[in-house]
């Protein structure tokens, strides 16, 4: 009777939407969409269909982000130059900053001038959206636009965009828009700029000595792998019956994305009774959990080294160079005029107008991650493999449904819409999987070795390899039969058989830090097409620190008590922030710094003293980037300087790379480099040009500030090898993180009971300052503690700081 009780009361409220706390809180209205907050504002949004699910989630995502999200409706919608004037920063890819408001809009206004997303909607499944998906998003607008109505845009609390003339009600096109920006982001940041401002340069260039193509090459290649180092990735691993320790199966979740922007990420359980009951975080504003766990199983993503797609250099006409050749047959390119509003300096508006060039192919760029691509004697267009990909929201909200790995398996070759990730899952019944079945280009290896230009060549073999670089395609575009062939197993045309695209089952452990999917598992290396990334060639610091942390804890040989992994042993692990490059290289440092002449180097003309450094980084013992640690920021800074851009394996190893021995090569480092000595050099006077004292603590140079308080963050880049990936930088002039470890969740399987999970949102819910939730995960990430989190009704009625928004 009590239950029925709170339902009544709670169907009485349902009308006016009240707010409600403690017992009454727990239980759900039975028709009305129902968000319960527990402890660091995680909601838990309950509704009795796909599109009560939607307006909760878009009330509390609004809540919660409302600037981020106007923000990326307003890049989306092809307006930032309209508001904010031509030469602002837009950040339309993975990176931040990358381009300016008005090249975005150019971009955008294309997408929309074409039509590109309607036609999409305007198909049935699977290439449009599932029908819970377009329920699910009607209700989204329904609650993000009753958000607006209620608090008014003079009432929004963020400074943000308090009274801001862009934040306005929404529509569903906006939403899919936004989802279709994110599935094509992999491809903005290296091909936006080329393609909004591509022209022929005439025929006077004609005569111009062209760039060879091995120069062109390395010239995309450093660009590329300088755009990867400043960009998103992610650690996963999956642990199975064999390596977990009171338990069937574990998941450790670790991506690494931007603190700032339409690429944060937002914490929710999503629950429909009967029908759905997942609970994890997503790309802010999308409503599904694309990284996180149901009652069997759980999964993540990581950054995969496919290209998401591919340039045709076509043979033009110097005299008339909109004319190219295919198949001995000249062809007029496609014009297109693409106009924006832009804001003058004086408060008026004018128009923008660009004319936009395509092939049969593509697009035509004449740039490539900032690296020229003249349009003279040909031209290169772009295809893009997820450019007519909404599958992707079919693909998340079925992953969100799974019962097993191989119910994943079987929603990633049936939607193929996972775009440029790796997908890394574990299940109750104790199997670990490693997947890389996603939207990839249909480039067999004997198509490949048919098509590819000189120039395609040397970025698709990749030679001398630089980490994390996917291998970038340039194919004959004279040639039709060059074209991306359809294949009838896959999903879409110009897409790879999802049966060729490699997986990996087994019941100890997989796992990837976006290197390639060769060494998921080091006892099983997998084979596939080479568009899919490297086999036998150097793995990252971090992919062999993720194997090692496996590896010695199954077996027991990491210093911690037992063996297998338990939620506390995850946790240790990842925030131990143990460092692999200071486990190869420090004692040599050392060695080597001790060793310098009077312990001075010269560097660019100045003689350095490093006689200082030699005891600071012997006493840095522990190799570890905790907040506390000493000598840490120095190493870092000289193992920078020592890489310069290149992959690890070209410093200077006594041991060279072993394709046998992939996890322990190279080692032992060189201590008689002039390397070694200059990078050591520049780091010390980097340092003491910048009045950071060598021995300084972690968290004296790497913290945030949030509501006036400095608050340290552990961790460190990628290239350490550190784990726990913390990349900082400067945002609005101030010390920030630019991108790294943002939801982090481990979960553990039993035979029976409820998933056991631990989270932490490490930039905190929201990105409104006067938020009670804009930094308290910040600084419980600060301390490398973890939120418990509540699944069960049990558990969330528990909630000592349990709300409810009850919704009409």
């Amino acid at each position: 009777m009590a239950a029925m009780a709170a339902v009544a009361v709670m169907s009485t409220l349902a009308a006016t939407g009240v707010t409600v706390t403690g017992a009454a809180a727990a239980e759900p209205g039975p028709d009305r969409p129902t968000i319960r907050y527990t402890e660091y504002g995680i909601p838990h949004i309950i509704a009795s269909d796909w599109e009560g699910l939607g307006t909760g989630y878009g009330y509390a995502a609004a809540k919660d982000n409302i600037c981020t999200l106007a923000d990326t409706y307003l890049m989306v919608d092809a307006e930032r130059s309209r508001h904010w004037g031509p030469e602002g920063k837009a950040s339309p890819g993975q990176s931040q900053n990358t381009t300016t408001n008005l090249n975005s809009d150019l971009y955008f206004q294309r997408i929309k001038d074409d039509r590109v997303v309607e036609r999409l909607l305007d198909q049935p499944a699977p290439d449009g959206p599932e029908p819970e998906v377009r329920e699910t998003i009607r209700g989204y607008v329904q609650g993000y636009n009753r958000y607006v109505a209620e608090t008014g845009v003079n009432g929004i609390s963020d400074p943000a965009c308090r009274g801001a003339a862009w934040v306005r009600p929404i529509t569903e096109l906006d939403v899919y828009r936004h989802a279709h920006a994110e599935i094509i982001m992999g491809s903005a940041d290296a091909l936006l700029d080329g393609q909004v401002n591509a022209a022929p340069l005439g025929a006077s260039s004609a005569a111009q000595p062209a760039s060879s193509p091995a120069r062109t090459a390395a010239k995309i290649r450093d660009a590329m792998a300088e755009s990867r180092r400043r960009s998103m990735g992610s650690n996963a691993l999956a642990v199975g019956s064999q390596g977990v320790s009171g338990g069937t199966g574990m998941l450790l979740a670790n991506p690494h994305f931007p603190w700032q922007g339409k690429n944060r990420m937002w914490q929710s359980q999503l629950t429909i009774p009967g029908k759905l009951n997942a609970s994890g975080a997503g790309l802010l504003g999308l409503p599904a959990v694309n990284i996180g766990y149901n009652e069997n199983v759980a999964w993540s993503h990581t950054v995969a080294t496919v290209a998401p797609f591919g340039l045709f250099d076509v043979q033009v006409d110097p005299l008339d160079p909109t004319l190219y050749l295919v198949d001995g047959v000249w062809e007029r390119m496609t014009s297109q005029q693409v106009s924006v509003d832009v804001l003058k300096p004086d408060g008026s508006l004018t128009k923008v107008t660009r004319t936009l060039w395509s092939t049969r192919y593509g697009p035509v760029t004449t740039s490539m991650q900032g690296v020229p691509l003249p349009w003279v004697v040909s031209a290169h267009a772009v295809r893009d493999v997820n450019m007519h990909n909404l599958r992707a929201l079919n693909t998340w909200f079925r992953l969100d449904r799974a019962k097993d790995v191989e119910d994943v398996v079987n929603t990633l070759e049936t939607t193929q819409g996972v775009p440029f990730f790796n997908t890394v899952a574990s299940d109750r019944e104790g199997n670990a999987l490693y997947a890389d079945i996603q939207a990839t280009p249909n480039i067999t290896d004997e198509h490949a070795h048919s098509c590819l230009t000189e120039t395609g060549k040397l970025l698709f073999n990749q030679s001398p390899r630089l980490p994390n670089v996917p291998p970038i395609s340039v194919f004959d575009g004279k040639r039709s039969a060059c074209d991306w062939p359809d294949d009838p197993n896959a999903v879409a045309p110009g897409l790879l058989d999802p049966h060729k695209q490699p997986r990996l089952i087994r019941s100890d452990f997989v796992g990837n830090a976006n290197d390639s999917p060769w060494l998921a598992n080091p006892e099983q290396p997998l084979t596939y097409p080479r568009v899919m990334g490297d086999t036998g060639a150097p793995r990252s610091l971090r992919t062999q620190e993720l194997i090692l942390t496996a590896q010695n804890r199954i077996n027991g040989t990491d210093g911690l008590p037992g063996r297998g992994f338990t939620p506390e042993t995850m946790g240790k692990l990842l925030f131990a922030d143990n460092s692999r490059a200071a486990d190869l290289a420090l004692d040599a440092t050392v060695t080597a710094c001790r060793n310098v002449l009077l312990g001075r180097v010269l560097v660019d003309g100045t003689l350095v003293d490093i006689s200082e450094a030699c005891p600071v980084l012997a006493a840095w013992k522990s190799h570890d980037y905790t907040v506390d640690s000493r000598g840490s920021w120095l190493f870092a800074n000289y193992w920078s300087l020592l890489l310069n851009g290149q992959g690890v394996e070209r410093l200077p190893w006594r041991v060279p790379f072993d394709p046998r021995d992939p996890v322990h090569t190279p080692n032992s480092l060189d201590t008689g480099s002039s390397a070694v000595r200059d990078a050591l050099g520049r780091a010390v006077l980097a340092l003491r040009r910048a009045g950071i004292p060598l021995n300084a603590p972690l968290s004296d140079v790497q913290k945030v500030t949030r509501d006036g308080e400095n608050i340290p963050i552990h961790g460190s880049i990628g290239p350490l090898g550190v784990l726990n990936v913390i990349t900082p930088g400067q945002v609005d002039g101030e010390p920030d993180i630019v991108y790294g470890s943002s939801f982090i969740q481990q979960v553990r399987f039993t035979t029976e009971g409820p998933p056991q999970a631990f989270s932490v949102m490490a930039y905190s819910q929201s990105a409104d300052p006067n938020s009670p939730h804009h930094a308290d995960q910040t600084k419980l990430f600060s301390a490398g503690e973890w939120v418990t989190e509540r699944f069960t009704e049990e558990q969330i009625g528990a909630s000592p700081e349990l709300q409810a928004k009850v919704l009409h």
